[in-house]
């Protein structure tokens, strides 16, 4: 299955946010290349966000040019099989913690947002990553910093569309 195929199924399946899960498959529909960055018309973006249910807190990136504190993500590339393990491998790649594994039930949201010429839109499908316990993390060459935050310290250093993805991700580890 391509890429493509996997990222409309997910889609598809996705229960969600039926009008912005739509806006995502007709962007898709309307773009074959909808998937990659030179898709100037926006493009899908992978991410996820790396939780320790157990210590209560989430990691994340103070991201090299955005300057903001934000969840491991970023573009599908043509290796990724799904867009699962884009995120699972950009998770890994920004934060440099092994062995991180997917919370079951696919993406925990979606989330549109403008960004800079010569691009327009990030499509972002948003998963949650679990941490194994004691995970040790590394600052990737994309970021300036990479921590952990308590769950209620989210909402004081991070943007709304972060502390949404941790809403969502706190309410499927408690489902």
């Amino acid at each position: 299955m391509s890429l493509y195929d996997d990222a409309v199924l997910v889609l598809k399946g996705y229960e969600g946010q039926p009008d912005l899960r739509q806006d995502y498959l007709d962007h898709l529909a309307a773009h074959p290349d909808g998937l990659w960055k030179a898709c100037h018309a926006g493009h899908i973006t992978a991410s996820a966000l790396v939780v320790d249910p157990e210590g209560g807190r989430v990691l994340l990136t103070l991201h090299r040019k955005l300057q903001m504190w934000l969840q491991m993500g970023g573009h599908c590339e043509p290796g990724d099989s799904s867009l699962a393990a884009a995120a699972l491998r950009e998770a890994t790649e920004e934060s440099g913690v092994p062995g991180l594994s997917l919370l079951r039930g696919g993406p925990v949201r979606l989330d549109r947002h403008p960004i800079p010429a010569p691009c327009h839109w990030h499509f972002d499908v948003q998963y949650a990553a679990l941490a194994p316990p004691d995970a040790a993390h590394t600052i990737s060459d994309e970021s300036l910093d990479v921590r952990w935050f308590g769950y209620d310290e989210v909402a004081d250093v991070a943007d709304e569309s972060v502390v949404r993805l941790l809403e969502a991700t706190q309410a499927r580890l408690a489902a």
